[in-house]
Parts: structure tokens; C-alpha cells; sequence
């Protein structure tokens, strides 16, 4: 009788196991790696030297925490992985910015000039 009730025992213990993997996918997925990745990104100034990538990692790391108010943590996982994916390029196009000036972005204001403007035509 004790072999019966020690296996019902194992099998309720791992089925609440399975059960629970969900919300701790998210909590490494989201939480530590896509969090640390973006904030990682936002000190080397992403926003400025990776705009596009900046925007898709905190924008996919903010729909991963709205999905995952509403319990399916299968999206939040998927959309915590995008928004990592998305943090390392920027932090990779940010590192490359500030070894290399030149792979900056270039701002409009900083151009010269033109020193005449063609006359129009009447």
C-alpha cells in the first residue's frame, strides 16, 4: 500500500512540476535575460546609435510582460526571446558606434550647408 501512495504522490508532485514550467520559462526568458539585455543596451545609449533595434527590444519586452498579466506565458516567452534577440544587436551596433565614429547615424544638422540654391525655373 505505501508503493501505491509514494508513485500517486511522485506523479501528483510532477505534474504540478509540468505544469508550473510555464511561468518559470518566462521568469528566465523575460525577466533576466531580456531585462538585463535591455538595460545593458539603454547604458551603451542604444536609442541613440541603434534606434530600430532599441524600439523592437523594448517594445517586445513590454508586450512580453503584457501577455503575461493575462497568464499565457507561451507568448511572453515568445516575445521575451524576440526582445532579446533584438537588445543584443543594438548592443552590438551601440559597442560598434563607440569604437567607430563613422558607423554612427548621421544627424541632419550637423551637414553643411548648401552654399547656393539653384534658381527655379518660370
Amino acid at each position: 500500500m505505501a508503493t501505491v501512495r509514494t508513485r500517486v504522490i511522485a506523479l501528483v508532485l510532477t505534474a504540478t512540476a509540468a505544469t508550473a514550467c510555464g511561468p518559470i520559462a518566462y521568469v528566465n526568458q523575460t525577466t533576466r535575460d531580456a531585462s538585463t539585455k535591455v538595460d545593458r543596451a539603454r547604458a551603451l545609449e542604444a536609442e541613440k546609435y541603434s534606434p530600430y533595434w532599441w524600439t523592437r527590444a523594448t517594445t517586445y519586452l513590454r508586450m512580453s510582460r503584457e501577455v503575461a498579466a493575462h497568464a499565457d506565458f507561451q507568448g511572453a516567452n515568445r516575445f521575451g526571446r524576440l526582445s532579446s534577440e533584438a537588445a543584443a544587436k543594438a548592443i552590438e551596433e551601440s559597442e560598434g558606434a563607440a569604437r567607430d565614429p563613422a558607423k554612427r547615424p548621421v544627424n541632419p544638422t550637423d551637414l553643411a550647408p548648401a552654399k547656393e540654391v539653384a534658381p527655379a525655373k518660370e
